[in-house]
């Protein structure tokens, strides 16, 4: 396991707890060759069974969903509208399919990668997005199922001193549960989706 990288335990309890302390932690990506990373400052938590915005909701598994009902730390990679992934991190216990969709990020190294894998995009939107910073990123799914405490991708331990203010409100880009308080993100950080 890589020194900083956070233990599957991090991940092994309540989802929204993870979504909240996710924040500040760093997302790196070694994929292609290139080292990316960004904060991560914007999530949102998706509850399982009972959660009609979930990939998991009653349980249904198939095999595109499948990372979804691993162990806790796992990354679970989909496609989403024909053209974009999104990355999230499983939570909770295996068989309980429940996740944390990481939203946005600040860019912190790479960004010469970012912005050629973005086509040039304006630093504030290379990774102001869970398809944004996949893309950014290198993120594809490859890298669904692969563990998130070790490897290519991996989240690492932020700079933790000062504990970020979080805000909360409802999930967007979504029409199931979207009144739902499971968005989390660090209060007034420009790097947020819009």
């Amino acid at each position: 396991m890589t020194s900083r990288a956070l233990p599957a335990s991090f991940y092994a309890r309540p989802t929204p707890e993870v979504a909240r302390r996710l924040l500040g932690h760093v997302l790196v990506s070694d994929l292609g060759g290139r080292r990316t990373a960004g904060r991560i400052v914007e999530t949102e938590a998706y509850l399982g069974p009972e959660d009609p915005a979930s990939h998991g909701y009653r349980a249904r598994r198939t095999r595109r969903n499948e990372s979804l009902f691993a162990r806790p730390g796992t990354a679970y990679v989909y496609f989403t509208y024909g053209m974009h992934w999104c990355l999230n991190a499983v939570t909770e216990r295996p068989g309980f399919p429940s996740a944390v969709l990481i939203r946005a990020l600040q860019p912190l190294e790479g960004l010469d990668t970012m912005r050629r894998r973005r086509s040039g995009a304006a630093d504030r939107q290379l990774c102001s997005g869970p398809a944004k910073l996949c893309q950014a990123l290198g993120i594809t799914g490859r890298q669904d199922g692969a563990p998130l405490t070790r490897g290519r991708l991996r989240i690492e331990r932020g700079d933790m001193r000062q504990r970020p203010a979080i805000m909360t409100t409802p999930r967007i880009g979504i029409t199931h549960a979207a009144q739902w308080p499971l968005r989390f993100l660090i209060e007034d950080s420009p790097w947020v989706s819009r």
